[in-house]
């Protein structure tokens, strides 16, 4: 079912402790949509890039199945750049340069083919790009998801953002944003305040703790899988929601139940992500792979308890 993507199309620069890169493709605009690409083969893609953005690039996404008509290209400009360097627990890092370049004065253009989404990924932008998304769109989507983060949670922007929270369904971010967002310490406190924003359902995810995904009333908790090697978690959260609204759009089941299912293979796409550089271990997987990483979440929480 068409699903539509709203979100950054960049280039990284990434320094781990187990290595580093120059220029890879990035932005959670990428990461998404390669994610829902194994679930769904309708993505469409709404984002910016400069003509330093090469047409073997946005190859890759057609050949993923993802339609591009949506993604501007804008001559003489520059792409979005993000540099890091991570520490060595991989949760921490230092941001060394942004460069908005064209992502400035991003205006999303909503092509007449996307109008009929059912599904709408909100992407990492500000809350002003996503209230346009929406506002732009004729009819509101079946199910509409949003990722944020904590630059937006400050003035003058938390205003504009608690605005877009009451018109979605599912709000995607970590516990420190969920803290931040909600001014509550407790993960349960914190959700249930949330909650009271406007959003259906609120996915806390904790790297590599698992994810929480909460309604009014039921939990559900997920583990992360344990890795022997990790790259680079850049695009792990990104990952992760394409692979949770993926599922959703291919099973067209919006319950609970499958909600905790969209979990586990959102966190099975995010697990093959951390394992190399960029988006590169998330182009080419097979059915198999995903299954065999599913069954291993299946795997590590299953057992049996004798009452007798």
């Amino acid at each position: 079912m068409s699903l539509l993507v709203v979100g950054t199309v960049a280039f990284d620069a990434i320094e781990t402790p187990f290595g580093k890169t120059d220029k890879v493709i990035g932005g959670s605009g990428t990461y998404i949509s390669l994610a829902a690409s194994y679930f769904t083969k309708s993505v469409n893609i709404v984002g910016v890039v400069g003509e330093d953005f090469l047409q073997s690039d946005i190859a890759m996404f057609q050949r993923h199945g993802i339609n591009t008509e949506g993604l501007q290209i804008k001559e003489g400009e520059k792409s979005f750049f993000w540099a890091g360097r991570y520490h060595n627990d991989l949760n921490t890092r230092d941001t060394l340069a942004t460069d908005l370049n064209v992502l400035a004065d991003f205006d999303p253009v909503i092509p007449d083919s996307y109008q009929d989404c059912r599904y709408l990924m909100l992407g990492n932008l500000t809350p002003e790009v996503q209230q346009t998304v929406l506002n732009r769109l004729h009819n509101r989507p079946e199910l509409v998801i949003l990722d944020t983060m904590n630059f937006w949670m400050e003035e003058p922007f938390i205003g504009g953002l608690k605005e877009v929270i009451k018109q979605i369904d599912v709000l995607s971010i970590n516990d420190e944003e969920a803290r931040m967002l909600s001014g509550e310490y407790s993960l349960v406190k914190a959700a249930r305040a949330i909650l009271a924003m406007g959003p259906k359902y609120i996915i806390i995810k904790k790297g590599e703790h698992g994810a929480l995904l909460f309604s009014d009333d039921q939990i559900f908790f997920a583990p992360a899988l344990p890795l022997e090697e990790v790259f680079d978690p850049t695009g792990a959260g990104d990952t992760f929601a394409g692979g949770f609204i993926g599922h959703l759009a291919q099973t067209e089941d919006r319950s609970f139940d499958n909600m905790k299912r969209a979990v586990i293979y959102g966190s099975a796409m995010a697990s093959y992500c951390v394992e190399k550089f960029g988006p590169e271990r998330l182009i080419g997987l097979s059915a198999d792979a995903l299954e065999e990483r599913v069954q291993e979440f299946i795997d590590l929480v299953q057992f049996e308890i004798d009452y007798a």
